[in-house]
């Protein structure tokens, strides 16, 4: 029963981190009512700069605090290992989705954009988060949604981790995930104020992450990430250095 109740609990949170994923295409992407660009209370512009830096900045904390290599060590003390993945991608939901309902837009518009330059963006829009997706088969998606972990668990199995390996877009730039995300949140036919607060803070938030994440992963992997880091771009697609 407890091996069933792991495995329900990986499915659920998976289930909910798509729901996220899915809500935050149609979201930052103008699609639904309540989008980066409307819907929600107005208020005063700084007021509602506050808010929206403030929701971001929750996500912010909560996904590279809990990613981290010595809070993981702590917090499977307190959960179950199988399941730690899966309450990560729980809590990112949630976050997420405090942010898709309490956002606040901003009046303001940036620019606007008519054929064929609004097709263009919304292309690249697209093909951002189809980057995004694609990468995260590339290097195990129910690994990193933590499904996984938890079959490996119902079946009573120990686990061997993935190890370092560099597929397709991998080749090119380390992080295909964030580069995808970059595309996605940039690329607009519209740039209100509000979506330009939220690309620009989200923006940041990739940075500070890929330099968090790059010191785990050199502390992990040791000279093998070094080489791929030295021969690798960081987030431009490039052809990767001879050396």
């Amino acid at each position: 029963m407890k091996r069933l109740a792991i495995l329900v609990y990986a499915i659920l949170s998976y289930a909910l981190g798509l729901v996220a994923i899915l809500y935050g295409i149609a979201f930052v992407g103008g699609f639904v009512a309540k989008s980066v660009d409307a819907g929600g209370e107005g208020m005063p512009t700084l007021a509602a700069v506050i808010v929206d830096l403030v929701l971001l900045g929750i996500f912010a904390v909560q996904h590279s605090v809990m990613a981290r290599p010595a809070f993981k060590a702590w917090w499977t003390r307190i959960v179950a290992p199988a399941i730690e993945r899966s309450t990560y991608v729980l809590f990112a939901s949630l976050a997420l989705g405090l942010v898709y309902w309490q956002w606040r837009p901003i009046a303001g518009t940036v620019w606007i954009t008519s054929q064929p330059l609004a097709g263009i963006l919304m292309a690249i829009f697209w093909i951002g988060w189809a980057t995004v997706i694609f990468s995260t088969h590339l290097i195990n998606h129910y690994e990193l949604f933590g499904l996984s972990q938890a079959w490996a668990a119902y079946q009573n199995r120990e686990r061997t981790p993935t190890g370092f390996k560099t597929p397709l877009f991998y080749k090119v730039v380390r992080h295909p995930i964030y580069f995808g995300f970059l595309l996605a949140f940039w690329a607009t036919p519209v740039m209100t104020a509000s979506h330009l607060l939220f690309a620009a803070a989200s923006t940041g938030y990739i940075f500070v992450g890929m330099w968090l994440e790059e010191m785990d992963l050199v502390a992990h992997f040791g000279d093998t990430y070094r080489r791929y880091r030295q021969t690798v771009s960081m987030i431009i697609p490039m052809p990767p250095k001879r050396g």
